[in-house]
C-alpha cells in the first residue's frame, strides 16, 4: 500500500498540469465537480484490482465509478494519458535511463468478452472474441508505445504502426529522437516487405528467419519486452478487455506503461 501510495502521489504531480481547466458556469453552475485527485484514486484501483466501475467502493474515495469512467474517457479525448505518458519517457531520457539505440518489439492476445471496436476472432482461443497489445520498447523494456487491434490481426502487420507511434522522446539536447538504430523481432514478423520498409526508416531489422532451427541469440536481447508484457498484465484489469470502445481500453493502456516509466525513475528496475 505504501508502494502504490507513493506512485498515486508522484503521477498526481505530473497529471495535474496536463488536465484541461474546466469552463465555469455562472448562471447554472449545478453541482461541484468530484476532485480529480480521487478519480485518478478510483481509476488507479480499477485498473490494480479489476473491478466492475459499479462496485467502486465509494465510500473509500469519495467518489463513484460511473465518475472515474467519465474522467478516465475525458481525459483520453483531450490527450492526457499519452501527454502523461511522453513526459515521463522524457524524464527517464534525461535522466539516461533510456537505451533508444535497440527497440524490441511483441505482441499478446487478451480475451474480449464483450466484444467493441478492435476485436477479432482469436487464432489462440477457438476463435472468440479477443484483441492484441501490440508493444515496442527501448532495449531495458520501458514502454514507448501500444497499439490495440483485433485477436486476428497478424503481428507483421503492426510494425510499421509501432515504430511510427513512437513519439518525439525529449529530455536531451538537440532533436528529439524518434527512431531506433536497431530493431529487434522474432520469426512472426520476418517478412521480406517489411525489412525494407524498416530500411528505408534507417532501421537495421534483427529479426529471427522463419523456417531457421531456434538458436538465433535474439532472445537473449528480446526478454525484456517480454517481461514489460508480464508486468502490463500485473495490471489486472489489462488481463481481459472488458471495454467495449477501444479508447478507454487504450487509456487504461498508456497509464500503465506510465506507471512502469514511473518506475524506472524510481529505480525499481
Amino acid at each position: 500500500m505504501r508502494d502504490e501510495a507513493t506512485v498515486s502521489e508522484e503521477l498526481w504531480k505530473r497529471l495535474a498540469p496536463l488536465i484541461p481547466v474546466r469552463e465555469r458556469r455562472f448562471r447554472y453552475p449545478g453541482r461541484l465537480p468530484v476532485d480529480d485527485r480521487a478519480a485518478l484514486e478510483g481509476i488507479l484501483w480499477v485498473l490494480r484490482n479489476d473491478v466492475p466501475w459499479r462496485e467502486l467502493p465509494t465510500t473509500l474515495f469519495g467518489v463513484s465509478g460511473v465518475t472515474c469512467w467519465r474522467r478516465l474517457r475525458d481525459w483520453a479525448e483531450a490527450g492526457v494519458w499519452q501527454k502523461l505518458h511522453e513526459q515521463l519517457l522524457a524524464e527517464c531520457n534525461a535522466a539516461g535511463l533510456l537505451d533508444l539505440h535497440r527497440a524490441l518489439i511483441d505482441s499478446s492476445h487478451i480475451h474480449a468478452l464483450k466484444g467493441g471496436s478492435e476485436t477479432g476472432p482469436s487464432p489462440v482461443n477457438r476463435a472468440h472474441p479477443g484483441s492484441k497489445h501490440h508493444l515496442i520498447t527501448d532495449a531495458t523494456g520501458v514502454p514507448l508505445a501500444t497499439i490495440v487491434t483485433g485477436g486476428n490481426r497478424h503481428d507483421v502487420t503492426q510494425l510499421i504502426p509501432l515504430v511510427e507511434a513512437i513519439p518525439p522522446i525529449r529530455g536531451r539536447r538537440g532533436r528529439p529522437r524518434r527512431r531506433p538504430r536497431y530493431l529487434l523481432a522474432d520469426r512472426a514478423y520476418d517478412h521480406v516487405k517489411y525489412r525494407r520498409l524498416l530500411a528505408a526508416r534507417g532501421i537495421t531489422p534483427a529479426i529471427a528467419r522463419r523456417g531457421k532451427p531456434h538458436g538465433s541469440g535474439l532472445g537473449t536481447q528480446r526478454w525484456p519486452v517480454e517481461r514489460t508484457i508480464a508486468w502490463l498484465h500485473q495490471f489486472r484489469r489489462l488481463r481481459t478487455r472488458w471495454e467495449r470502445r477501444v479508447d478507454i481500453h487504450q487509456a487504461f493502456l498508456s497509464l500503465a506503461c506510465s506507471i512502469i516509466c514511473l518506475r524506472k525513475l524510481r529505480g525499481s528496475f
